[in-house]
């Protein structure tokens, strides 16, 4: 298959990631969260979002904000495609660790040519999910979902396991990885603490579990397929 010469632009490729993020989370999409999210000033992205739309890869959806098309959804899983095989190439085969890999892959997506993201995939054995539980999209741009809950959203007594991890933040992967909070793990919801107070669980099989007491922004990154 010869190479691609009609690549868009990194920063096009930018923002439709991020939409398809931000969407694919559930989250509103709008010209206030696409700026934080790239941490451009609301009018940069307001810009960004008109050339976007002018080249029929976004449109307003009433109620949601900004939607990506059908052609939109194409290039943002070629770009998460190309994304995530490289962080998974970088942990399987160079020994990162998976709070080192996004910023790599933020800058080498942009540049990797598709055949070698082809032999990527082909090397690592067309994994499904990245480092952090995220679903790689194939060839063809299909994508494997999985049935998950928000680990914050479930209540006393339930138990499941990790699948993925949302957050991208070095820090929190840091600290998620020092408590053995990672993919595969079984967790068990014990208690809700009053007053916006932390979500208690264990996590592990027993007898070797331990208890942690998480804040919301952990608890919203964590991903868990309910056993």
């Amino acid at each position: 298959m010869p190479e691609q010469l009609d690549r868009r632009s990194s920063s096009i490729e930018d923002y439709v990631r991020v939409i398809y993020g931000l969407a694919e989370r559930g989250e509103e999409v709008t010209n206030t969260s696409l700026a934080a999210r790239l941490s451009v000033s609301p009018s940069s992205a307001s810009g960004m979002v008109t050339k976007l739309s002018q080249q029929g890869l976004v449109a307003h959806v009433p109620y949601r904000g900004i939607g990506l098309t059908a052609e939109g959804y194409a290039l943002a899983r070629s770009v998460l495609r190309r994304h995530r095989l490289i962080e998974s190439f970088l942990v399987s085969e160079l020994g990162y660790t998976w709070d080192e890999v996004h910023t790599e892959a933020d800058a080498l997506e942009h540049a990797v040519s598709d055949r070698l993201v082809d032999r990527i995939a082909a090397k690592l054995g067309n994994p499904q999910r990245d480092p952090h539980g995220d679903p790689i999209p194939a060839q063809d741009g299909s994508v494997e979902e999985l049935d998950t809950r928000q680990l914050d959203n479930l209540e006393p007594g339930a138990v499941g396991e990790i699948v993925r991890v949302w957050d991208t933040d070095p820090e929190l992967l840091r600290f998620l990885a020092d408590r053995q909070i990672g993919l595969g793990a079984r967790v068990e919801v014990i208690e809700r603490q009053p007053f916006g107070g932390p979500l208690v669980v264990k996590v592990g099989t027993p007898p070797h579990d331990a208890t942690h007491a998480l804040g919301s922004e952990a608890a919203q990154a964590l991903s868990v397929a309910v056993l």
